[in-house]
């Protein structure tokens, strides 16, 4: 329905038509008309309304058939009935709401507020009334802008008849649009489109991809970068091989020339197993070692030897001593074997550099070198069985270099790469002076057996499967805490202390004796005495300073023999 808007074309908000315009040719523009003078004229009213005459103030008079414009002139064209100008400001803005075909604003459902006004329209503000519909303009038979409201003109009230509608295009929510209405349903419904949000996804899907891409770039950069030490290739400056000769006197020399001598020993039997060291003897394959490294192995046990080249033989028991702490044994069909020299150790000097080369912990050829700390120090090891049948006096040599469990049996060469000594015990801080059971490691006290010693005790369990031990014939009080060796009062069994026949009744020592020297060397308890009349050998004559009843006197005896076990 046509009520009372323009028929041309769509027009926008501030430019609607302004009251008493004519429409001129295009080449002319439009003239303002004169203000006009309102006229009061009778309006038909109602029936059941009052009979009486309604007047209106109606705008002047328009060519026939034109529509009358709701809105007075405006001189000045001031916004949104005028053309914009900059010293007006833009007129409010308010969400549009639905608007019917005819332009009427639909009425929001609101509540009242208690002064009977309308919810945001503030007081005196009325909504605008319902118009009735004009006569379509004959040659433009189009929807209309809506018309805005005016809150302090009267409006008419024409009767007219209902004219048929022209078809309605579909609505626009700009066409729609009213700023005098009242708040009305949003634009655009709430919430983020959905081809934003579409957008959104493939913006965080393309993210994902990137740091992915880019992950996997720098996973491979880092990998190359750690497997080659960087993207540039690094060469640091490095002299070149020598021929590896080496002064033979040297460490390196010594151990070159010692390693293919000494050999690994592995012993199990009696659900015992254990591992030590040994040097070659001779060419027939007898081997030197210490009687605890095979104890192990007893009389029917296996015995694998490894050489410093790896090749490995089996071994069998030749002959061993524990109160030296020594045994030989023999591998068969081995040949080129190099034997070790042996030296003298009683031309041994404190201070000489030794190298000690061994298994410890079963690390073959393993080279440690040091010094020799001390000479003639008195030591005993063993005694695990507890009746004393297991252990050994000796009269050693004490280093510095480090010996550890493994190194047992091995050798103690000199500069010359001589054997001075076999390692055979070390001194721990835990657990005391043993031959390496259960021993924590070396703290730089070492002993070693002289090689002189060993030496003989070597030929005799070659050449006849056991050793001699030199005796003077006497027991001892081994729990005498006094200075010295005491002649005890009874031997072993309640026999005699002095052994009737033997070297010390011949010497003429008596029970009770306190033998404080040997050869003018100061002994100060039974192990020592014991210690030093065996570092002899037996036919050996010894000088020996005692004291009985207060009186120091000195008595010359030789070493008797005893078969040892």
């Amino acid at each position: 329905m046509d009520d009372g808007k323009p028929t041309g074309p769509k027009a926008k908000w501030w430019s609607r038509p302004s009251a008493g315009r004519v429409t001129l040719p295009e080449a002319q523009e439009p003239v303002p008309v004169s203000e006009p003078v309102p006229a009061r004229v009778p309006v038909p009213v109602p029936e059941d309304a009052a009979d009486s005459e309604v007047t209106a103030e109606l705008p002047p008079t328009q060519a026939p058939g034109r529509p009358q414009p709701l809105h007075e002139p405006d001189e000045y064209s001031t916004p949104p009935y005028g053309g914009p100008g900059p010293w007006a400001p833009a007129p409010p803005v308010q969400r549009p709401m639905p608007t019917p075909a005819q332009g009427t604003p639909i009425q929001p459902q609101h509540s009242p507020t208690p002064d009977g006004t309308a919810p945001g329209t503030g007081g005196g503000y009325a909504p605008p009334p319902q118009l009735q519909p004009h006569a379509p303009h004959p040659q433009a038979p189009q929807p209309h802008a809506p018309q805005p409201p005016q809150a302090h003109v009267q409006q008419p009230h024409i009767h007219t008849q209902p004219q048929p509608q022209p078809p309605q295009s579909p609505a626009s929510h700009w066409l729609q649009y009213d700023p005098w209405s009242a708040p009305g349903q949003p634009l655009t419904h709430p919430g983020e489109p959905a081809g934003k949000k579409r957008r959104g996804g493939s913006l965080l899907v393309g993210a994902v991809l990137l740091a992915l891409v880019a992950g996997g770039i720098g996973g491979g950069i880092g990998a190359y970068i750690e497997r080659n030490g960087g993207i540039t290739q690094v060469e640091l400056p490095q002299v070149s091989k020598d021929n590896g000769n080496r002064p033979p006197d040297s460490v390196a020399g010594i151990a070159a020339s010692a390693l293919p001598s000494v050999v690994t020993l592995h012993v199990s039997g009696g659900g015992e197993q254990g591992t030590g060291t040994g040097f070659v003897l001779d060419q027939q394959g007898h081997i030197l070692t210490n009687n605890h490294v095979v104890d192990p192995a007893g009389s029917a046990g296996d015995i694998s030897v490894t050489f410093s080249g790896g090749e490995t033989a089996k071994a069998k028991l030749v002959g061993k001593d524990s109160g030296y702490d020594l045994a030989v044994v023999k591998v068969s069909g081995v040949s080129g074997l190099k034997p070790l020299p042996l030296g003298n150790s009683d031309s041994v000097q404190v201070g000489d550099p030794v190298v000690a080369i061994g298994a410890p912990f079963d690390l073959q050829n393993t080279v440690t070198s040091g010094i020799i700390s001390a000479k003639e120090r008195p030591i005993t090891a063993g005694g695990e069985k507890g009746d004393g049948s297991d252990v050994s006096y000796v009269d050693a040599l004490q280093t510095d270099a480090p010996i550890n469990p493994g190194n047992s049996g091995g050798p103690l060469v000199d500069i010359k790469a001589r054997v001075i000594g076999i390692n055979s015990a070390i001194r721990a801080a835990d657990s005391g002076a043993g031959p390496e059971g259960g021993q924590a490691g070396s703290i730089g006290l070492g002993f070693a057996i002289p090689i002189n010693q060993g030496k003989r005790v070597a030929e005799e369990l070659i050449n006849t499967g056991k050793a001699t031990h030199p005796v003077i014939g006497v027991s001892l009080d081994m729990k005498y805490t006094g200075d010295g060796a005491r002649v005890g009062e009874k031997g072993k069994d309640g026999s005699p202390s002095v052994t009737s026949g033997g070297p010390g009744a011949k010497a003429g020592i008596k029970p009770g004796d306190i033998i404080t020297k040997v050869d003018g060397q100061r002994v100060h308890s039974g192990e020592e005495l014991i210690v030093k009349i065996r570092s002899h050998r037996p036919g050996d004559r010894l000088e020996l300073t005692l004291v009985r009843g207060g009186n120091e006197r000195t008595m010359t005896l030789t070493l008797g023999s005893a078969d040892g076990t």
